[in-house]
């Protein structure tokens, strides 16, 4: 029997009304997507990670007090051609599929060796983002998928590049006051010199009709690689007010042994390289001008998957990411090393670096004459240190705010300011939480909200009609449980207490999700 997170989920097409309990606030209108993987197997065959299911689509729209459920399968090409062949067909992260010999295997790896990066599925299980008043299903590929955020019907697949030259982009967008979206995306071989591109999707008024806004896609500035073969994998940046914040980590991509997979009978996932012995670049890309802050200002090596926050403070930029000492988390995903009971892993304290939330500060005016051996952080609400090398390069160590916390949300109206709570998931020696914690930066202390045989996914914040201070409002999270005699449930938290306001019980089956969106109730 597979873990629970492993099962194959099914779809529930219609509107199910859930059962409330509690108090559900009567302010709370509009509609949570979802997004993760809920089906993998296909026919007899069966994906060897749980990032490699296909995508389950959720919703759970608000509406004077009661909760609706609605579910269905991304109908991607991917998902397309692997029913219909009933069985898996297509490559994804870490279940390869090799060319049939008796299928002119010479020829398919040619053209792969032709073409360097090999094209990637379209499986687009990790988010749900937003450009102009479109939603799309997407992943970390240059394939996405649009759909209807009403009835969660599959409208169609796009290629980024058809409107920009890049091979991977994030699922991490970051948006503005203006309802801009701004993102990060990989150029690699066979698109002119492998760079880092920063790009804007302009948000348009409802009076200018029904004109995608990717067609309007602005680059905002590109920075090269420091390796043309092996780039930073990055998986989400910072943005202030005025920059950019990419992490250019030691984890990286190896571009000849992804050209080579096929050859060497190899997965895309073992393409990834943790080199432990390189330091961490951090790059401020100025948002009006794209240049980059030529100060290098680097750090240890890390691996980090999620930034919290980061903002502009009196000279210097602060951010806030989730890092960790080794890229093993990855395979602590592989279904094989997954338990059948609780979803945990075998052995995972021997193999699992906890996920540890760390405060980076970088001072925007570094002076060449500044005194060697200096820090050059002069903020005092905080740790972290920035100092002055002989080259002139700057070397960042950051203050440690919280261990053992992922999957990290905030009061959005406080992206890319000062800010002072931050909520995640409690990761205690498995990927797969069971808590839910609300961390204050001025106190250092955190609440949790916890249930018996309960995973709660990625905490969602939700802000009360006019707040005024930064947590007051709710927090939404779907809940999963072992136990079949407990029902899936939405939850909903008061952010300040991070007490239980109310749960509304699914009357269907619910799967573990990764990210999503909420999409306030238009009035």
């Amino acid at each position: 029997m597979q873990s629970i997170f492993a099962q194959n989920g099914c779809e529930t097409p219609e509107p199910l009304k859930a059962e409330v309990q509690g108090s559900m606030p009567s302010w709370l209108q509009g509609t949570l997507l979802r997004n993760g993987p809920g089906l993998f197997s296909v026919g007899d065959s069966e994906y060897n990670h749980w990032f490699d299911g296909l995508s389950l689509i959720h919703s759970f729209t608000f509406t004077k007090g009661e909760v609706f459920y609605r579910s269905k399968f991304l109908k991607s090409e991917t998902y397309k051609r692997n029913i219909t062949a009933d069985r898996i067909v297509v490559s994804e992260f870490g279940t390869m599929i090799y060319p049939d010999p008796c299928k002119n295997i010479f020829s398919r790896a040619f053209t792969h060796l032709c073409n360097v990066i090999p094209d990637f599925t379209d499986n687009n299980l990790i988010n749900i983002i937003r450009y102009g008043r479109d939603y799309y299903a997407s992943s970390e590929v240059n394939y996405m998928n649009k759909i209807d955020p009403v009835t969660l019907e599959t409208i169609g697949r796009i290629n980024y590049r058809n409107h920009v030259a890049l091979n991977l982009a994030t699922a991490h967008p970051h948006y503005d006051q203006e309802g801009n979206t701004y993102n990060m995306g990989t150029a690699l071989l066979g698109l002119g010199r492998p760079k880092y591109i920063i790009f804007k999707v302009p948000a348009f008024a409802p009076e200018e009709g029904q004109k995608p806004a990717l067609g309007e896609l602005e680059i905002v500035g590109s920075l090269p690689m420091r390796s043309s073969l092996n780039p930073a994998y990055f998986h989400s940046f910072g943005m202030t007010e005025n920059y950019i914040v990419f992490v250019e980590q030691p984890f990286k991509l190896d571009i000849l042994r992804l050209a080579t997979a096929y050859f060497r009978g190899v997965n895309w996932g073992s393409c990834l390289k943790y080199d432990k012995g390189d330091p961490t670049l951090l790059h401020l890309i100025n948002k009006k001008t794209g240049k980059t802050i030529s100060t290098r200002f680097y750090g240890d090596a890390l691996v980090v998957f999620h930034h919290i926050n980061a903002y502009e403070d009196d000279g210097h930029v602060v951010f806030d990411l989730i890092s960790y000492k080794d890229s093993n988390l990855y395979d602590m995903f592989y279904i094989q090393n997954m338990r059948q009971d609780t979803g945990s892993f075998i052995d995972s304290n021997k193999v699992f670096s906890p996920p540890i939330c760390q405060r980076f500060v970088l001072p925007l005016n570094v002076h060449k004459e500044s005194p060697r051996g200096c820090n050059l952080v002069s903020l005092t609400d905080t740790t972290a240190q920035a100092t002055m090398q002989e080259d002139g390069s700057v070397y960042c160590q950051p203050e440690v705010l919280f261990e053992g916390l992922e999957l990290p949300g905030i009061n959005y109206n406080f992206n890319a300011k000062k800010y002072r709570y931050f909520y995640g998931s409690r990761v205690e020696w498995s990927p797969h939480p069971n808590k839910i914690a609300k961390f204050d930066i001025v106190t250092k202390t955190h609440v949790e909200w916890h249930a018996e045989k309960s995973y709660p996914s990625e905490p969602v914040f939700v802000a009360s009609p006019g707040a005024m201070e930064e947590d007051d409002g709710v927090i939404l999270s779907s809940v999963i449980s072992p136990d079949p005699n407990t029902s899936s449930f939405m939850l909903v938290l008061d952010a300040k207490t991070m007490q239980e306001l109310a749960r509304a019980s699914i009357p269907a089956s619910v799967h573990m999700d990764l990210h999503g969106h909420f999409i306030p109730a238009t009035v």
